[in-house]
């Protein structure tokens, strides 16, 4: 019978997560206490102790070893987990010694890079110029994938249809239109009447890949305007590749319409007056809840909400 949270917090020791996470490691009794420079009786007594004290068999004892039960699995991902948050209490303590907040990563969609991402890390760095921040600009079902993976700690984009997301929350932050862009001296940018999208098919196109919501309005475009899509097109997400190649050829491209504005005051792209059919559903800013929220992320997420 598992034991009450209560009895657990009071009975369990660090050195009996040490050992679970040891055994996990070297998978013998004998070797894990070699390793924690324990007699192998004494390993033997930390375990029954840590049995007792859960309530439930953690290892099944054979001839040839001991096989973890399905509980002790369950205990060693989690004294795993305690070493690894502890790992980052170390790193964290030694930045503020040094005068230094700790690193954020975010990721990141295209349509908030411009303003919102931009002015929240400006106001960031002004107020603490040590706080570190690593920013991965993607299509949002990598940036999830990447956030479940523990590689962001912050990420603002969308859940994708379908994505499993028990253990994410959602606020939305805003919306984005999208716009057809092309370089200044492209023939349909210097046209006097707006260009029809049939007309835009017989150019190749730059596309972010399946299964992105970029991707879906734009297909979604041609299905709802019964026009046949493209037949030369180039899959990127990357928004360099994609200006590089507008800029050295006849290729249309959809973006962000706050990011196709950011180029076109700079002069390195156009955009067309021809609208897409589609809308993106909100972005947002997406956490793990399963996940403590450190002092350096919670002044990213005041950042960006400031903004």
């Amino acid at each position: 019978m598992i034991a009450p949270a209560s009895t657990i917090r009071k009975r369990l020791r660090l050195r009996h997560l040490q050992l679970m996470v040891a055994l996990s490691e070297t998978e013998s009794l004998r070797r894990a206490a070699d390793e924690l420079a324990m007699t192998q009786p004494a390993a033997t007594k930390a375990l029954k102790e840590l049995e007792d004290t859960i309530g439930v068999s953690l290892f099944v004892r054979h001839a040839r070893g001991m096989e973890p039960t399905i509980f002790g699995e369950a205990v060693m991902r989690y004294a795993r987990v305690v070493f690894e948050d502890l790992d980052e209490l170390r790193d964290e303590l030694a930045a503020i010694e040094a005068g230094d907040i700790g690193k954020v990563r975010i990721g990141a969609v295209m349509a908030p890079a411009p303003e919102l991402l931009t002015h929240a890390i400006v106001a960031l760095k002004a107020a603490h110029p040590r706080l570190q921040i690593s920013v991965q600009i993607d299509t949002s079902d990598v940036l999830v994938q990447a956030l479940q993976q523990d590689q962001l700690d912050i990420m603002l984009g969308r859940i994708p249809d379908g994505f499993p997301a028990l253990d994410l929350s959602f606020e939305t932050l805003g919306e984005e239109a999208l716009s057809i862009v092309t370089r200044p001296d492209h023939p349909v940018a210097r046209a006097t009447i707006r260009p029809r999208l049939a007309e835009l098919a017989t150019y190749p196109w730059i596309v972010q890949p399946h299964p992105s919501p970029m991707r879906q309005i734009i297909d979604q475009t041609f299905r709802e305007s019964r026009v046949a899509p493209p037949v030369s097109t180039v899959e990127t997400s990357s928004i360099l590749t994609t200006l590089s190649l507008l800029l050295d050829s006849d290729m249309l491209a959809v973006l962000p319409t706050s990011v196709a504005h950011y180029y076109v005051e700079l002069g390195t792209m156009a955009a067309l007056s021809t609208p897409l059919r589609g809308r993106l559903a909100p972005y947002g800013l997406i956490l793990r809840k399963n996940r403590r929220i450190r002092p350096a992320t919670q002044l990213v997420i005041d950042a960006i909400r400031a903004a």
